[in-house]
């Protein structure tokens, strides 16, 4: 078959990328012939060529957004690139449910090293990386195209927290995380608490819920845990050249930013 009955095949099967590498082996003629005809699905928009040797098939369902959803096609693309991945930050938050923040960018968090960033025509990929790597609190969920991979709500609230700076700061997410709060659960949070090692993180995560008057079991589960260890006082906002003064709350959280007064929904 040639390529373009190759893609038909993949899409009857709900399969909406491949390789370069598995489109080789399954049709005829050269390798000359085969990137051609490629070349020229690509200038039609029928197909986007993702990463090097990685491609995605635009359905007519997406031709006018010139995309696919995250979901579809983000498990294949990981196991071609052999790097553990998860859904996370503002695109995992839309999944659970807390869409308040219109989000155009789709946000992964691999292993280290880290990816570039992908930006091609409407598609646009941001990269996170993480060096501590357990599996736990990461979710799996069912797509059209099978699995994929999604941090849970526990996960999702302390990664916007840790990534604050580079997300456009606490108010930005605020109403985010309050609505991923709504989803959070006891076994979740037990869970992130069994491993996940930044402190200082802990400590914005437990300040936030208690600001916004969430449960006071889960304030209680992470404030017992941090008095289980030495912990210290920390900006609510990092700032490279600013340090925490005095702090007047048991988390030890020094308010450097104000916090909007009212939280949208």
């Amino acid at each position: 078959m040639n390529a373009k009955e190759y893609i038909k095949y993949l899409l009857s099967i709900e399969n909406y990328s491949f390789s370069l590498d598995e489109i080789a082996k399954e049709t005829v003629g050269s390798s000359n012939s085969l990137k051609f005809e490629l070349l020229r699905l690509s200038e039609k928009g029928e197909i986007v060529n993702l990463r090097k040797g990685f491609y995605l098939i635009i359905t007519p369902r997406y031709s006018s957004a010139k995309k696919l959803p995250i979901q579809l096609y983000c498990e294949k693309l990981f196991k071609y690139l052999k790097r553990n991945y998860y859904v996370s930050l503002f695109s995992a938050a839309k999944f659970h449910g807390a869409s308040h923040q219109q989000i155009q960018l789709d946000y992964l968090i691999t292993e280290k090293p880290k990816f570039n960033d992908i930006s091609k025509n409407t598609i646009d990929i941001r990269f996170f990386t993480t060096s501590n790597w357990t599996g736990k609190n990461i979710l799996q969920k069912k797509s059209d195209a099978g699995i994929y991979k999604i941090s849970s709500p526990a996960l999702t609230i302390v990664d916007l927290i840790h990534h604050q700076t580079k997300l456009g700061g606490i108010n930005r997410m605020l109403a985010t995380i309050e609505e991923l709060t709504e989803e959070l659960t006891s076994s979740d949070l037990s869970e992130l608490l069994s491993w996940y090692p930044n402190k200082s993180t802990l400590q914005r995560f437990g300040f936030l819920l208690e600001e916004l008057g969430v449960k006071e079991e889960f304030q209680e589960m992470i404030y017992s845990e941090l008095k289980a260890k030495n912990y210290f006082p920390v900006l609510l906002s990092p700032k490279s050249k600013e340090k925490p003064g005095a702090v007047d709350n048991k988390w030890k959280v020094d308010v450097n930013v104000k916090l909007d007064a009212i939280y949208d929904t």
